[in-house]
Formats: structure tokens, C-alpha cells, sequence
């Protein structure tokens, strides 16, 4: 996958929030067999070996308050995961490769990818 990917984004540095990590790890404990936990495990392994992985600092989370606040004042509520996942990537100005359009394209400013 993580091949995939980057046929998808060329030469484009890839990253990780924390977050990602977990949602990742928490599919792996949501497999449905044990055939599909280790290959998500043994993606997971590959993903966190081979990219940087970042983590929720004071300043992202007190952007993400910002942001969040500002969005819900507009009506618009961004899942919280998605929403440090976002902001975290705008800060250490990455854009967010996900087939999840909908959450990341409501943070103002966020480059989104379609993978």
C-alpha cells in the first residue's frame, strides 16, 4: 500500500500523525481473523519503520481548539481524530492523503489528496 501511495504522490514526503498509528492499530485489534490481523500489523510495522511519525503537541491541540471552535460556531463539526490529524499535517505543512474527503475538506486551509 504504502507503494501505492506513493505512486500517488511522486516524490511528496510521506508522514504520520499519532493518530494515524492508532487507527491503525485499532483495525488490527478489529480484524475479523487472525490471516487479516497480521498482514494489518505487518503494514502498520512497515508504515511506522519506513515514515516519520508525529506527535499531538500543546500548540497543534490548542490550534485544533481553535479551529474546531470556529467550525462548530459555522455549524460544522470535524471528527475529532481527523480534526489533529488535519491540523497537525497544516502546521508541518503536509497536505492529508486519505479517501476520506468529506472530514479533512472542512479544515480551512488543509491541502487534501484523494488516494
Amino acid at each position: 500500500m504504502l507503494a501505492a501511495i506513493r505512486g500517488i504522490v511522486g516524490s511528496t514526503e510521506i508522514a504520520l500523525s499519532v493518530l494515524s498509528v492508532m487507527e491503525l492499530e485499532h483495525g488490527i485489534w478489529r480484524a475479523k481473523d487472525l490471516v487479516r490481523a497480521n498482514r494489518r500489523r505487518q503494514f502498520l510495522e512497515d508504515l511506522i519503520g519506513n515514515v516519520p511519525v508525529y506527535p499531538i503537541t500543546t500548540e497543534l491541540a490548542r490550534k485544533a481548539g481553535r479551529i474546531d471552535a470556529e467550525q462548530q460556531e459555522r455549524g460544522i463539526c470535524i471528527a475529532f481524530q481527523d480534526l489533529l490529524i488535519g491540523v497537525s499535517a497544516l502546521e508541518l505543512g503536509y497536505a492529508v492523503g486519505t479517501a476520506n474527503l468529506r472530514h479533512f475538506r472542512m479544515i480551512p486551509g488543509l491541502n487534501v489528496v484523494p488516494l
